[in-house]
C-alpha cells in the first residue's frame, strides 16, 4: 500500500504544472533594510549605551549619598552618646573644642 502511496505522489509530481512565469527569486533591495534601516539601528545602538552610562552614573550617585548619610548618622550618634564630661549632648547645643572654644553643633 505504500508502495502505491509512493508512486501516486511521483506521478503527481512528475505532471504538476509548471507555474507560469517561473519565479526567478527575491530581489536582494526589497528584503534588505538598507542605509535607513542601519541608520535606525544604529541611532538606536547609540542611545542604549547613552542611557546605561547615565544610570550607572545615577546608581553610583545613590551610592555615594547612601554612604555619606551613613557615616553622618554614625558621627551623629556618637556624639549624642556622650561628650567629654560624660553627659549627653544636644546635637544642636554648642560643642567645644580641645582649648575650650565653642563652635556650633550640626
Amino acid at each position: 500500500m505504500i508502495a502505491g502511496f509512493n508512486a501516486v505522489t511521483d506521478a503527481m509530481w512528475r505532471f504538476a504544472a509548471t507555474p507560469v512565469p517561473t519565479p526567478t527569486g527575491v530581489d536582494a533591495d526589497d528584503v534588505t533594510p538598507g542605509v535607513w534601516g542601519f541608520a535606525i539601528i544604529f541611532l538606536i545602538a547609540v542611545v542604549v549605551v547613552l542611557l546605561i552610562i547615565d544610570m550607572q552614573r545615577r546608581v553610583r550617585r545613590v551610592n555615594y549619598k547612601a554612604e555619606i548619610d551613613e557615616r553622618l548618622q554614625d558621627e551623629l550618634a556618637e556624639s549624642q552618646r556622650t561628650d567629654a564630661s560624660g553627659t549627653p549632648q544636644d546635637p544642636g547645643a554648642p560643642r567645644q573644642n580641645g582649648d575650650g572654644t565653642e563652635f556650633p553643633g550640626r
